[in-house]
């Protein structure tokens, strides 16, 4: 694995400055042997580049990091790694979400005892539960724990989501602090925000700019694995009240967000791009998911020599 081709940042925003989790958060992939057994010294290797490049956050074993494709035990072995590797560096979020209370309840007193420093919980799926059932299966995660927890709401994924009145509700819980939002519903947002200390932090890559201007606390993203040193200039430009700044970059991005966001999942498409960044040997995914079609390939890479990443990508795309 060859070093990032981002300059690794220095200025990061003093501790105090920053909200609990951080301001720049990746949602990291889980790096796979060719095999398909986990391979914790190249999760590891990634983790740190990140850090490097300017992430002060990071969420292990989420969506991105296929957790659902894993054993407890392969999510709790990358938990320790990354934790043994960067604890006291960043914020490190582990993902215990399940459909399952039990399940979810099992796998966060095991990240609490790991040592993570928060979790990142998704709404129930498949399930379909109503409001209440959402509700009571947070709050009895929240009770089951002393870790500081955000709520992921993704309904294109759960098939429902957190309403606003939940969201209310379940903020008065001491344990219950932030939310992953990635249903791009900024006024319902809006009122939340209004009405509790809630954290919020934009789970849509290429909506950073509008979520972080009505009050998010910063990005949690996919697209930050390729681009990380240009997502920190962004938030922290936003951060300093510098539209300008932050309109151009994010307009330089939006291809960049196509190209990992659109055109496959974004576990598949990162891999890809960060292997013709030189910075994987291989994209191995786990089914369900399978490697970027030529297609599809064509049209990530299309995407990205138009972009400001182009000068990053090896020659070849095989």
């Amino acid at each position: 694995m060859t070093a990032s081709p981002e300059t690794p940042r220095t200025d990061r925003p003093a501790a105090e400055d920053r909200p609990l989790f951080g301001t720049l958060l990746t949602a990291m992939i889980t790096v796979f042997a060719e095999d398909g057994s986990v391979d914790l010294d190249g999760t590891v290797a990634v983790a740190q580049q990140l850090v490097d490049d300017g992430c002060d956050g990071l969420v292990v074993c989420g969506t991105t990091g296929e957790y659902s494709t894993m054993t407890d035990e392969e999510n709790l072995s990358v938990f320790r790694a990354v934790k043994d590797a960067l604890g006291g560096r960043v914020p490190l979020l582990a993902g215990t979400g399940s459909n399952d209370t039990e399940h979810s309840r099992h796998l966060s007193r095991e990240a609490e005892k790991i040592g993570m420093d928060g979790l990142l919980i998704v709404t129930p799926y498949y399930n379909k539960p109503t409001q209440a059932g959402v509700e009571a299966h947070f709050r009895s995660l929240a009770d089951s724990v002393d870790l500081p927890i955000m709520l992921y709401d993704i309904p294109g994924r759960t098939g429902i989501p957190l309403e606003p009145e939940t969201l209310i509700s379940l903020a008065a819980h001491p344990n219950i602090v932030a939310v992953k939002d990635a249903k791009a519903d900024l006024f319902a947002a809006t009122r939340v925000l209004a009405e509790t200390d809630l954290l919020y932090y934009s789970g849509d890559d290429g909506l950073t700019l509008p979520w972080m201007a009505i009050g998010a606390a910063g990005l949690i993203g996919v697209t930050t694995h390729v681009a990380t040193a240009r997502y920190r200039e962004l938030v922290d430009a936003v951060r300093a009240g510098d539209l300008a700044t932050a309109r151009r970059i994010n307009f330089e991005l939006e291809p960049v967000v196509r190209a990992t966001m659109t055109r496959a999942p974004g576990a598949v498409a990162a891999k890809t791009i960060l292997t013709w960044q030189g910075r994987l040997p291989h994209p191995t995914v786990r089914l369900p998911h399978v490697p970027l079609t030529p297609a599809e390939a064509a049209l990530v890479r299309a995407d990205l020599e138009g972009s400001v990443l182009a000068g990053t990508l090896l020659e070849t795309i095989d």
